[in-house]
């Protein structure tokens, strides 16, 4: 079942993919939203499988909430203006549909959706996720490395902080950078970070998910370093 979201500032527009999902069985309708920027919060928590999306919005256009969506999310097009069509493709869409669509031509576009969906779901079976055992008391979490945002060392533990959850597991900063891949640097005797899940790096802190992390200027330089 594909999770789908629709962004229009049409309330008809609406209704008619709304009806065409319905129709459809394997796509689920989560929420429809006539406003782009309260859709982008929703995104960002429920994160659905695809987004179609008209270009022309107020405030924040189709175009423009585009490139701040995560780009494993599908998003189709929805417009009635012909000429947005290349740049919507330089966007990588999955495809553009052209109003006033027919059904046929919104199931052609679900079919590539749920062709890409089928593809991507089989390449990560067969390639899995690098993942990490870590043990907090009793319990061992698998978690996948690239989950883990940012460890804080707290007394004679370390919190991994990941993006679903934090686990306390009793270890040094040593113990756990000799088991982390060299995508994580420690930038203060009490933080280590995931380089990929940096987003600013300002004097004396980094930004990694909202999160303001503290950064010595003893470790500032191996932090550059490993940059490049």
């Amino acid at each position: 079942m594909i999770e789908a979201i629709i962004i229009d500032d049409e309330p008809k527009a609406i209704e008619l993919l709304k009806n065409y999902c319905e129709r459809s069985r394997d796509i689920l309708c989560m929420k429809s939203f006539r406003n782009s920027i309260e859709a982008l919060q929703y995104i960002e928590t429920k994160k659905p499988q695809l987004i179609l999306l008209d270009i022309n919005m107020p405030n924040l256009s189709g175009i423009q909430l585009a490139k701040l969506i995560p780009a494993e999310t599908h998003i189709v097009f929805t417009t009635a203006y012909s000429e947005y069509a290349v740049e919507s493709y330089n966007l990588n869409a999955t495809d553009y549909l052209l109003k006033p669509i027919t059904y046929k031509r919104f199931r052609a576009a679900i079919d590539k959706v749920s062709d890409m969906i089928t593809t991507s779901t089989r390449l990560t079976s067969e390639h899995p996720k690098p993942t990490l055992i870590i043990k907090s008391g009793y319990e061992k979490h698998q978690i996948e490395i690239d989950s883990i945002l940012y460890l804080e060392k707290d007394g004679n533990y370390m919190n991994y902080h990941t993006l679903k959850k934090k686990i306390l597991a009793r270890e040094t900063i040593n113990e756990a950078l000799e088991k982390l891949p060299d995508t994580f640097v420690q930038v203060h005797k009490s933080y280590i970070v995931s380089l990929p899940h940096i987003e600013v790096i300002e004097s004396k802190h980094v930004l990694i998910n909202s999160n303001r992390i503290p950064m010595s200027n003893r470790y500032k330089t191996i932090l550059d370093n490993k940059l490049g």
